[in-house]
């Protein structure tokens, strides 16, 4: 009854009305803590420093949020996929709970709309959006408790968002099917993966690019430099256009003749 009269309170009048009422549309509820929240928007190019030399920034709820996620996730998959093997739960986890995978949840619930970040942030790191969604997963679990952050990870998110039966057909070693395609076909393939400078020692973050004849063709990122040169593998069957296709087979027709 409590709640019923506080969540209209709450989002309609004082001076953090603006902040519960994104809560609410993106999650369906109205937080206690609004403060949480607050903080968990604010990336750390945007961090606030406190006299004593402190930065205000979401990388602790981040750090939290990212367990909490991984935890809801395998409770998930275990339940979901009671004949599955260690290894296929193992598998499935990782691609769920992936820097691409986030980042793609926080686009859909419209996150990005609210970060807040210094200039040229979203260029200089590709999954601020991700990382922000795993910090307001760390502010859910602060102020309303695991079980909450649990139901409203599987039945409002996973369920709404995740294509699980595409998930479960992708074959995890893109980079080695990629590679048996050019050596096929007589193309040249490079990978080059390095580590992101503003990533943290305890959060490391890494980005990749693939080049095909010179011309480069996907992009990933992962907290290793297998995962990166993965997810920029699988980018290619995804992400490359026609314009790009009739550029490689025009490039590969000259180099051929």
């Amino acid at each position: 009854m409590l709640d019923f009269i506080l969540r209209p309170l709450r989002r309609n009048f004082g001076r953090d009305k603006a902040y519960y009422r994104i809560i609410d549309a993106m999650f369906g509820f109205v937080p206690h803590n609004i403060e949480l929240y607050k903080l968990a928007l604010i990336h750390k190019s945007a961090s606030l420093i406190l006299e004593d030399g402190r930065p205000i920034n979401n990388e602790r709820l981040e750090f939290l949020g990212d367990a909490v996620i991984e935890s809801v996730t395998s409770d998930y998959v275990f339940i979901e996929f009671p004949e599955q093997d260690e290894g296929f739960m193992t598998q499935l986890r990782s691609r769920i709970v992936s820097r691409q995978s986030l980042n793609a949840l926080a686009v859909k619930l419209g996150l990005d709309k609210q970060v807040i970040a210094g200039a040229g942030a979203g260029l200089a790191q590709k999954h601020i959006f991700g990382d922000a969604f795993e910090a307001m997963m760390g502010a859910v679990y602060l102020d309303q408790g695991y079980e909450f952050v649990n139901r409203l990870l599987i039945n409002n998110i996973f369920f709404r968002y995740l294509n699980i039966d595409e998930l479960t057909r992708i074959d995890p070693d893109y980079k080695s099917r990629l590679i048996e395609w050019c050596q096929k076909g007589r193309h040249r393939i490079e990978f080059h993966s390095s580590r992101d400078e503003k990533s943290s020692p305890s959060h490391p973050s890494f980005s990749a690019t693939v080049e095909i004849d010179g011309m480069k063709v996907g992009y990933g990122s992962g907290e290793s430099k297998k995962e990166a040169e993965q997810q920029a593998a699988y980018s290619v069957a995804h992400a490359m256009n026609d314009e790009q296709c009739a550029s490689l087979l025009d490039h590969y027709d000259r180099i051929t003749r």
